[in-house]
């Protein structure tokens, strides 16, 4: 086994930010206590904006026609293959009853979140795709209310692609809010909004930190970090396209990973030399993001063999994976962690980007290990349900009893003995006694103990 490292990072993405925690937990607290004045003068000092928070008719109609048919057309592009996308992985998704057993019928139902916050980051993007993946996906999950919200660009408000893509994908609130103010405004109702069931969609730090210090009183898709980005590649690659993959994504941000792991060393010595002109002609602020993320974060891992190449992939379980070598349905095949995988020269990460299909909110920071991105699943609950008619209560309620008892739940037994006494009135049933499980058999406990305990 042979693992060389060509470029290493010279800061982690791992690295916890306690200031960031500190200013979100204390904007939290003032909007807690100052309800939407509080909001509202956020949006005032850290967005530039002071017009209303709920978008109506009038902004979605400048929108409309600030665009060309050109950017109109492009979007619903995006929009028809998002949905579609999303569509089919709703198709995928099954309700079922069966009966297990003679008299014991169960099942689940898919049950959509009643409402859903969807936030779309401003910033140096307009990120018309962002709003598609989050309100489009939530749309086609039924989720019987979508609040989006975006923030302000100063007095030039939001960006009209960003609000058409929000009434396109059928968004029924908009609010002109960003950052932590907007998580919060969407997790606690303000606004006359209904308090979301789940917040989705990528943001900045503070963002991140606020969906992480409310989890739990709302639901969120994902603690999504900078981005990132991991190419595969083979001698059969071309040089260029690599380079120009991997400094694409590193303009995402100046803490933006993005790895090469190669079998070929001259394919990866190509990709360190190439990768300054790359970045000297992007234009700015492109040119600084990538600069610095390629400077400070970048790898290139030289590896022997394509299984190789899997495990030092794998450990990243990067954001982004694209491979460019031979006998792609080997990789397809064999790669586990990653959000979404991007197979061959012809498919780059900015396709899924912008309008591919497959959602681009997706897990970052070794998150790929356990979970994947964005789907219409994250808004749709799988419940399950059960029936039992009296003789299968006969069968199942005794072995409960029993079990119950064997935990040392004699209230959880009780729950089956009275159904059986009350439906067999002249049957006996083995249900077994606290005596029969003697705690000191196990934990030195003596049985009473444990009996004074249920």
């Amino acid at each position: 086994m042979t693992i060389e490292y060509l470029k290493t990072a010279q800061q982690s993405a791992q690295s916890h930010d306690s200031d960031t925690t500190a200013t979100v937990q204390a904007m939290l607290a003032a909007i807690r206590s100052g309800g939407e004045e509080r909001v509202r003068e956020y949006a005032r000092t850290l967005d530039g904006w002071n017009g209303p928070i709920i978008l109506g008719p009038e902004h979605f109609l400048r929108a409309d026609k600030a665009l060309s048919e050109g950017v109109k057309s492009d979007i619903r592009f995006a929009h028809q293959r998002i949905t579609d996308f999303a569509k089919r992985q709703r198709d995928a998704m099954q309700e079922f009853s069966h009966e297990f057993m003679p008299g014991l019928t169960a099942g689940q139902r898919l049950i959509p979140c009643q409402s859903a916050g969807c936030y779309i980051p401003g910033g140096r993007y307009a990120h018309a795709a962002s709003a598609i993946m989050s309100v489009g996906t939530a749309k086609v999950a039924g989720v019987g209310h979508i609040v989006a919200a975006t923030p302000a660009q100063g007095a030039h408000g939001m960006h009209p692609a960003i609000l058409y893509a929000l009434q396109l994908c059928g968004a029924d609130t908009v609010l002109a809010l960003g950052g932590v103010q907007a998580i919060a405004a969407m997790t606690m109702g303000l606004f006359g909004c209904k308090p979301a069931d789940i917040i989705v969609g990528p943001g900045n730090r503070f963002v991140a930190e606020a969906k992480r210090l409310l989890f739990g009183q709302v639901g969120i898709d994902v603690l999504a970090g900078p981005t990132e980005s991991c190419v595969i590649a083979d001698d059969s690659a071309d040089a260029d396209i690599v380079t120009a993959d991997l400094i694409g994504q590193a303009e995402h941000g100046p803490d933006s990973p993005v790895w090469l792991i190669s079998t070929s060393r001259t394919l990866a010595q190509e990709v360190i030399a190439r990768a300054p002109a790359v970045i000297a002609a992007l234009p700015e602020p492109a040119r600084s993001a990538a600069g610095a993320a390629w400077r400070d974060y970048a790898e290139v891992v030289l590896v022997s063999t394509p299984q190789e190449a899997v495990q030092v992939s794998d450990r990243y379980a990067p954001e982004h994976v694209q491979v460019m070598a031979r006998d792609l349905d080997w990789w397809l095949a064999h790669l586990s962690n990653y959000g979404s995988l991007f197979l061959g020269e012809n498919t780059t990460v900015a396709y899924g980007d912008k309008c591919s299909g497959p959602n681009h909110i997706l897990p970052t920071r070794g998150a790929a290990r356990y979970s994947g991105g964005l789907s219409v699943g994250k808004f749709i609950k799988t419940l399950t349900w059960q029936r039992l008619d009296r003789s299968a209560g006969s069968a199942v309620g005794q072995v409960a009893a029993r079990i119950s008892r064997l935990e040392g739940m004699e209230g959880h037994a009780r729950t089956g003995d009275i159904r059986l006494h009350k439906f067999f009135p002249d049957q006996a049933f083995e249900l077994g006694s606290l005596d029969d499980y003697p705690a000191e058999s196990w934990s030195g406990t003596p049985a009473a103990d444990t009996t004074a305990n249920t």
